[in-house]
């Protein structure tokens, strides 16, 4: 954290209740990594917005941001508000003016590189929004102001459903009984309903086919990090998100606003992996270690799949940053050079591996490579990166797995009897490494790929 001095600006949000804020996590590491003097406080209003905001303006508050119960509230207290603001009826964020402050929404401008962040452009597409609340509204008015053709608003009170409807004729209210009439097609659909904060909680809809209709969902909802809309896109295939990267980028457009800057996205990267870890706890990562053919890929895909979590092969994390084979990284540059850059995708993938979806917590499955263990300065780096499971064949099973597979740089050449003298003399060098780097160790020569996958998740879990 920056030190504090008479030159440090004071940033803040006001609420009630304001303990379980994340915002000082994003703005005051904002600030460190922007290197920017200035320091963000919750700020406990208990009744009168206006006299709290008029008196932080008074004390030369630098900027401000509103949450519950205070977004509409606030507005009577400011010298200006921004257009859009004004249209979504709520503010959120303040910014010093002449003789005041200025009001801003940037929950939906949030919203909307949020969804750009997934390669997902509103602009001329159609939508579904789930909810008729305040939420629902806001996000209905970030369709229509960034070019959403039609949006169906569904929700339980129709009339509720209507009122919103009143804002663009783009937006097309749906009883909730009703929504399966809406046209077969291609949808963004948003969740802005309460449902899924609660652990009993189900779906307001519960019909595949409607899920079905949608190319991208979106949970307003951030914690817990699958909601069962969440749980229902994903079983549908379907790409999603959850409100944490809206958290995320609203605040980083309030801090744009207040400094008049625009914050790199590699900044907005470690914010992002800080924000994760605070709210959701760091859960392990899968690495599996092991010589090859212990089945480190097969098996790895597998779980990855079963337990929901991205998989990573670091050999081929090599070649897409090379743009090279593992072959021709060793004609060139010999086995040292390839294991120098096999070091350096290591570190890549420690320093990022909160961010491994944008679906918070899912974790990783990562297939290392065979000869990773034999750099010192990598077992540390294994560690850091999660549980590490190594995957261990007696030689005789490792010779009969691959014994004809020449993409592999270090078995390329030799008759028979020579490949295995160098797949045993290999074995008996890496082994020590292999179970001083390991967490645990899998015993893979007898056992198919279900029940290596079964007794690594066991033990996982």
């Amino acid at each position: 954290m920056n030190k504090i001095d008479g030159k440090t600006k004071i940033l803040g949000v006001i609420g009630n209740p304001i303990q379980h804020t994340l915002s000082p996590v994003i703005h005051n590491t904002l600030c460190e990594l922007m290197g920017i003097n200035a320091v963000y406080v919750p700020i406990h209003v208990e009744n009168d917005i206006e006299v709290a905001v008029n008196g932080l303006y008074a004390s030369s508050v630098s900027g401000l941001n509103i949450t519950v119960p205070y977004k509409q509230d606030v507005m009577k207290a400011l010298k200006g508000i921004d257009p859009l603001a004004e249209k979504i009826g709520a503010v959120n964020t303040l910014v010093p003016d002449d003789g005041g402050y200025k009001g801003f929404n940037t929950d939906m401008p949030g919203l909307y590189r949020a969804l750009c962040r997934q390669g997902v452009d509103p602009d001329g597409k159609e939508a579904i929004v789930i909810g008729a609340g305040g939420a629902s509204r806001a996000v209905c008015m970030m369709l229509v102001t960034y070019g959403t053709s039609k949006i169906y608003l569904i929700n339980r009170s129709f009339d509720k459903a209507e009122k919103i409807a009143e804002l663009s004729s783009k937006i097309i209210p749906v009883r909730l009984s009703d929504c399966n009439s809406i046209p077969e097609g291609s949808y963004l659909m948003f969740q802005c309903t309460s449902l899924g904060l609660k652990e009993e909680d189900g779906l307001l809809i519960d019909d595949d086919s409607f899920y079905e209709k949608a190319e991208f969902g979106y949970d307003l909802i951030y914690n817990p990090p699958e909601t069962p809309f969440i749980k229902k896109l994903k079983q549908n295939g379907v790409p999603c998100d959850n409100g944490l990267s809206m958290l995320l980028y609203q605040a980083v457009i309030a801090f744009e606003y207040w400094f008049d800057l625009t914050v790199p996205e590699n900044i907005v990267e470690k914010v992002w992996n800080k924000l994760k870890k605070e709210i959701y706890g760091t859960r392990p990562n899968i690495v599996l270690t092991g010589y090859m053919g212990s089945g480190k890929t097969t098996v790895g895909k597998k779980l990855a799949e079963r337990l929901g979590m991205t998989f990573i092969d670091t050999d081929e994390e090599i070649v897409k940053r090379e743009g090279r084979t593992i072959n021709e990284i060793f004609e060139a540059e010999g086995e040292p050079g390839f294991r120098k850059i096999e070091t350096e995708v290591l570190k890549s993938l420690s320093d990022e591996s909160a961010d491994m979806s944008m679906i918070s917590g899912a974790g990783q499955v990562i297939s290392t490579g065979g000869g990773i263990v034999l750099k010192k300065e990598n077992m540390p780096l294994l560690k850091e990166l999660g549980k590490v499971f190594y995957l261990r064949a007696d030689e005789a099973v490792t010779f009969n797995r691959v014994k004809n597979d020449s993409s592999r740089p270090l078995l390329k050449s030799g008759d028979s009897e020579e490949l295995k003298n160098r797949i045993s003399n290999m074995i008996k060098e890496r082994k020590g490494y292999y179970e001083l780097t390991s967490d645990i160790i899998i015993e893979t020569g007898d056992k198919n790929v279900d029940e290596v996958v079964n007794e690594i998740i066991n033990r996982f879990t």
